[in-house]
């Protein structure tokens, strides 16, 4: 049985709630998703490669400025992975993790060597907060399995077996 959080509800129905009030259509590209959660946000998001995010335990990246969404991932020959990169980042955009709290001073003290406010900005969507990394992978999951059951082409075992 999964854990609890301390706002009632575990990360997978937290993630599966998010899901179905997208109510998305039968036929999802992730350039589609992407569409519809700039609607969502209220601004354009852009994507790009990072190749700092190389080799680290990070993969992907979410600035949220007034202006735009950012989303920043890692190097990858597999758009598979490049995908759940995006995925990810767009599944805490869902959730609004942007409007988590986690404070300058904290902020600071995990890295002394950066503007406290700064920091804070870009880890305010988790707070390193496992159930919160959680639900924007499960989301993620749903969304690239939405994105793949949308698929004009047959899946290769499909192809196969009919």
């Amino acid at each position: 049985m999964e854990e609890q959080s301390v706002h009632g509800s575990t990360p997978a129905v937290v993630a599966a709630d998010a899901f179905k009030s997208l109510r998305l259509p039968n036929h999802l590209t992730l350039d589609g998703l992407v569409e519809i959660v700039e609607v969502l946000r209220g601004r354009p998001i852009e994507i790009d490669v990072a190749p700092v995010l190389n080799g680290g335990s990070v993969c992907g990246l979410w600035l949220s400025t007034e202006a735009s969404e950012i989303i920043l991932h890692a190097v990858s020959p597999s758009a598979l992975h490049r995908q759940q990169f995006i995925l990810h980042e767009l599944g805490h955009m869902i959730l609004r993790h942007d409007e988590l709290g986690v404070s300058a001073e904290y902020a600071e003290s995990l890295f002394p060597n950066l503007n406290g406010e700064l920091v804070r900005k870009v880890l305010n969507r988790s707070s390193f907060v496992d159930e919160v990394e959680a639900a924007a992978e499960t989301l993620a999951d749903l969304l690239a399995a939405a994105i793949r059951d949308s698929a004009i082409e047959p899946r290769s075992f499909e192809r196969i077996f009919g």
